[in-house]
């Protein structure tokens, strides 16, 4: 299983802070296809993916089992 930990507003989307996928091991683009379909509410189109705590910029990366993925959506402020 692969924890996906939600920040800001995709938390509040889907009303929980962590979703769990029951995959063993898939690429940072498979995982993100794969929450848009289960979370069809959640706009991924410009989120920062980490991985284990360290920002991930190929979307080749793989993902394995038990790795903790944070989904950051962008940040504005004033």
């Amino acid at each position: 299983m692969i924890n996906v930990l939600l920040f800001a507003g995709l938390q509040e989307k889907v009303g929980k802070s962590e979703l769990s996928v029951e995959k063993q091991e898939v690429t940072v683009d498979q995982l993100i296809a794969h929450i848009r379909e289960t979370e069809p509410k959640l706009d991924l189109s410009n989120v920062m993916v980490a991985v284990n705590e360290e920002f991930v910029n190929n979307p080749g990366q793989v993902i394995r089992e038990g790795d903790t993925v944070a989904l950051l959506p962008p940040v504005s402020g004033g």
